[in-house]
């Protein structure tokens, strides 16, 4: 695993969000990814400094179906800095597990700069009230569906998956998740403040999904976060994915 190339960071300690990807190739290593979503339950909240964490799986594709691929996985965790967050992705034994089973790896690090709504009951990003810095951005959704809402939500997807992919702007972009169908999340990342907000506010499938989402209640629980690119390490697809950020190195 390559060594984190990081952006500027903010002065003093800034709440960081870790997202680790996994590609698993051989069947073996699937069979030990899809068993650790139980027993890495016991390992990540004795890992020092980790807060709030989640064991997520992919969709096929670029996540964005009901239909789990089971070569794909993720960490998310919550750290109290940068530091902490780069030392423990790259060095605590959990980790170092899912490093070398996997046949690909990539983690992001990122500084909250939005956040609002609950995940499992909590609060878990610390933003502070101040304006985006410059540069890369990442926007993280996360629901829980009403199971009765849940086909006419994945009747949505395939439509705003494409609007996206479509997108020239969008850097990465993965759909994951901690129970198939019914709890979901994307994530995506983006050149700047500007081109994510373009998207989210162009007429088109997104839009007319949220309105749907709005006026359906279709999620019992929702998030909404928004983050600043503050570092990376590894590669996804065979490169890093903020190679296609204008001025990334």
């Amino acid at each position: 695993m390559s060594n984190l190339t990081d952006r500027p960071e903010r002065s003093g300690a800034i709440q960081t969000v870790s997202l680790s990807f996994y590609r698993f190739s051989r069947g073996i290593d699937r069979l030990w990814a899809l068993a650790m979503m139980g027993a890495a339950r016991l390992s990540l909240p004795r890992v020092p400094g980790i807060g709030f964490w989640k064991l997520l799986g992919s969709g096929t594709g670029e996540g964005f179906t009901p239909l789990p691929d089971t070569g794909v996985y993720a960490i998310l965790a919550v750290w109290p800095d940068a530091a902490t967050a780069r030392q423990q992705t790259a060095t605590a034994p959990i980790f170092r597990r899912y490093l070398a089973r996997a046949a690909e790896s990539w983690t992001v690090l990122l500084a909250p700069i939005s956040a609002r709504g609950k995940w499992s009951g909590q609060a878990p990003f610390s933003a502070p009230d101040t304006t985006a810095p410059a540069g890369p951005v990442a926007a993280l959704t996360r629901a829980t569906l009403r199971p009765h809402k849940a086909l006419r939500f994945w009747r949505r997807v395939p439509g705003i998956s494409k609007v996206i992919g479509s997108n020239p702007d969008v850097a990465f972009k993965i759909g994951v998740g901690e129970v198939p169908l019914l709890h979901q999340v994307t994530f995506s990342i983006w050149p700047d403040t500007r081109s994510m907000a373009e998207f989210a506010r162009r007429d088109g499938p997104h839009a007319r999904a949220i309105t749907a989402v709005r006026d359906g209640d279709w999620f019992r629980e929702e998030l909404y976060a928004r983050f600043t690119v503050i570092g990376e390490s590894g590669r996804w697809g065979g490169d890093s994915p903020l190679r296609t950020i204008k001025g990334q190195p």
